[in-house]
């Protein structure tokens, strides 16, 4: 899918930026609440794999209210945030000729959702609700919520970084050794809203209270939340789901805020299953592919040398090259395990050059790389999976190779005769679980 075009729909004279991709059978809005970036969300490479996951069943629909992103500033009317979102999805379903939408709503979503929801019931179809809550704070009768001082510090240190590294580091303290994925971070977030609308934004929503609206909420209902995620603690997941109507609730795994970086095709399945009412088990598709396997020479090692949580900050910035680096040669992250990885491409050239590339950079984070390439045939289904003797080739050709080398089936070699890249022959080998020996060549 190409990306989406960004249009504007309209509240008084107030601009609305929002989007819409994928043709589905129904309207679903996706939403993390007041703040996000319609055009920079797809700059994220697992956002954006989310995001065309929806697509691919639905007609999605994303907007920036206002305050954030492309959108025009919040009004200051003294109305509350539940009731400016209300009028900014109205004016983008009415823009897009919508009657009609299901909701997945995440991190600050819930208490702008569920109001909307029970007041407009028969716009509503299903809601979807992540890592979410109905009311922050503690009060009478909801000792579940986080206690006064502790939003009060949240505020103070929302005013007084938000859009700097020291915000970004807070809010994602995996990224304390990669300074420019801080910085990219930082900018991110400057970009999706001032420091005085975030202010704005913050100190308002922190306090709002949706507990009322539960019993009114008529559509079908799924809320879940991650078992160790600390600002929304299951307890609030729970709570929203023992008092809306017939709703169900899904503890998952991992602490991660975002739908979509931590068990994402899980995430996805549930959702899709909900909404659809079919799991996702369709017949594969059949595809010409470069597969791409490569593998950390002596991960045990490191991991013994610099211990659990430095290994895992090493790790994650070894995913975040990877990222970066598939995405340059216009190939797709399929599986990410540990210290391998597995990525498809369309041209068995793009496989090489990405290869020789992830080599060079993650010898920058002291990490020695080795790659194996075979292209064939696989089945890849809707969720991202592929399987075939190809991916099972190409596995065992990667086991051969050793630190810094890129190891290719002759098949590889055979496409590529005539192009800038050399082969040296290896001989013939043994493949673990194939039954004939295969020739395999050193890539230069």
């Amino acid at each position: 899918m190409k990306l989406p075009e960004t249009r504007f729909a309209t509240v008084g004279e107030d601009r609305i930026a929002y989007q819409v991709l994928g043709s589905g059978p129904f309207d679903l809005v996706f939403t993390s609440g007041q703040i996000s970036h319609v055009d920079l969300d797809w700059e994220d490479p697992l956002l954006s794999r989310f995001l065309r996951r929806l697509a691919s069943f639905s007609r999605l629909i994303v907007f920036n209210s206002r305050g954030s992103g492309l959108s025009d500033p919040r009004p200051q009317d003294g109305r509350k945030p539940c009731e400016h979102w209300n009028d900014e999805l109205l004016a983008v379903m009415t823009a897009i000729q919508s009657e009609t939408v299901a909701i997945v709503g995440w991190n600050d979503a819930g208490p702008l959702v569920l109001p909307f929801a029970a007041r407009n019931p028969e716009k509503v179809s299903r809601l979807v609700l992540i890592n979410t809550t109905a009311r922050y704070s503690r009060t009478d009768g909801y000792p579940e919520g986080h206690a006064v001082e502790v939003v009060q510090q949240f505020i103070n240190f929302a005013q007084k970084y938000w859009g700097t590294e020291k915000w970004a580091l807070k809010v994602t303290p995996e990224l304390a050794e990669d300074p420019a994925a801080l910085r990219n971070a930082a900018r991110m977030y400057r970009a999706i809203a001032s420091p005085k609308a975030f202010a704005q934004i913050i100190s308002t929503h922190l306090t709002l209270d949706a507990r009322d609206a539960l019993p009114n909420v008529k559509a079908p209902t799924l809320v879940m939340t991650r078992r160790d995620y600390p600002w929304v603690p299951v307890s609030h997941g729970r709570y929203i789901a023992e008092r809306v109507p017939g709703a169900r609730f899904i503890e998952l795994p991992g602490s991660s805020a975002t739908p979509y970086s931590d068990t994402s095709e899980l995430v996805l399945d549930h959702i899709e299953e909900f909404l659809t009412g079919r799991c996702h088990s369709e017949e594969p598709e059949r595809k010409l592919v470069a597969v791409l396997f490569t593998d950390i020479t002596d991960s045990t090692g490191h991991a013994s040398r610099l211990g659990d949580k430095s290994w895992r900050r090493l790790l994650d910035q070894h995913d975040r090259v990877q990222l970066e680096q598939i995405q340059r040669f216009s190939g797709r992250l399929v599986n990410s395990a540990g210290d391998g990885i597995l990525s498809t491409f369309k041209r068995p050239d793009n496989a090489l050059r990405c290869a020789k590339a992830l080599i060079l950079a993650l010898a920058e984070l002291g990490l020695q790389l080795k790659a194996g390439i075979h292209f064939g045939d696989i089945e890849q289904r809707e969720n991202g999976h592929v399987s075939g003797v190809t991916v099972h080739i190409g596995a065992r050709i990667a086991s051969f190779a050793a630190p810094a080398e890129v190891l290719v089936s002759r098949t590889v070699r055979d496409i590529l005769l005539g192009s800038p890249f050399h082969f040296e022959e290896l001989g013939l080998h043994e493949l673990r679980g194939i039954d004939e020996t295969w020739m395999l060549y050193k890539a230069h």
